[in-house]
């Protein structure tokens, strides 16, 4: 990998982690556009997914400094509360992390896997919408106008919130396996936590903030078992390209988050679901022409 190509990925992973776009899947497709062999070494994908998690702590420095003294209090709180719930939510990521990450490995640098797994983001994204249209409009909003000026807030957003900090222990549960599935390339880690998370009835800032902070622990802990475990150090990626595709994906993860996260909170699924319907078709259009010209 060259350090030009490393930068350019770093900035695609930086651009796409806070979408539900899948960053993981616009790496592969833009590792085979650049010509980058994959040869089965993800450190890079660590690298860069370390880089936007750091990106995240700096934005939400101020949310997880209150979790942090709130769970030093020693009892339980909203604070303590909510770290459990994320706690809850990392099971099973890192069940699969645990027994599967071999076979999770296999699957990056498929670009047959990378195009069917955006349709699948695509498909769990129109879900969410649909899904959000058939909850009943507060009193006072009218169900056909849900958007407009007198009925600002987006229905599940209005919705009574049940749980303490909006979201229940089930929940942190359902939406942690959607991130354990996630982990396939392709199918939007964001994307997939968010449309879950609606689905089962969270409303959108809620879910939306706790899907962008229930990956930093395990991400992290991926970047720091590869340091300490020589996996950095075996990398056919060069220390240089390392560090570039870091700092490219740290700064336009930076620039990006607060937009992409407004994006997320307040925008239509609908038109990041038709976006990865067409990536993923052209990704399998582009398979399916490679199979039939060298055949």
């Amino acid at each position: 990998m060259d350090w030009w190509q490393a930068i350019v990925l770093g900035i695609v992973q930086g651009l796409t982690e806070f979408l539900p776009v899948s960053s993981s899947g616009h790496l592969a497709i833009g590792r085979e556009v650049l010509g980058v062999e994959a040869a089965g070494d993800v450190t890079f994908e660590v690298a860069v997914h370390a880089a936007t998690v750091l990106a995240t702590i700096v934005v939400f420095r101020r949310q997880i400094w209150r979790l942090l003294c709130g769970l030093f209090k020693f009892r339980y709180n909203d604070e303590t509360d909510y770290l459990l719930k994320i706690a809850v939510s990392m099971i099973p990521v890192f069940i699969v992390g645990v027994f599967f990450k071999d076979y999770v490995e296999q699957l990056f640098g498929s670009l047959p896997v990378v195009g069917i797994a955006l349709l699948v983001t695509a498909l769990l994204l129109f879900l969410s919408d649909r899904g959000r249209a058939r909850i009943p409009a507060p009193a006072g909003c009218p169900e056909t106008l849900p958007d407009k000026a007198d009925c600002p807030e987006t229905l599940p957003d209005t919705a009574p919130v049940r749980h303490r900090n909006g979201i229940s222990y089930l929940q942190a549960l359902v939406i942690g396996l959607s991130q354990a599935i996630a982990v396939i390339p392709g199918l939007s880690r964001s994307g997939t936590t968010i449309s879950t998370g609606l689905l089962c009835g969270v409303r959108r800032e809620d879910v939306a903030q706790f899907s962008f902070l229930m990956v930093l622990v395990p991400v992290l802990g991926e970047a720091f078992l590869d340091v300490v475990g020589g996996d950095l150090a075996s990398s056919s990626v060069g220390a240089l390209p390392l560090l570039l595709g870091f700092v490219s994906a740290f700064v336009s993860g930076l620039l990006a988050c607060k937009v992409m996260l407004a994006l997320v909170r307040r925008a239509r699924m609908k038109w990041f679901a038709l976006y990865c319907a067409i990536v993923g078709l052209a990704v399998l259009g582009f398979v399916l022409w490679c199979i039939i010209a060298l055949g």
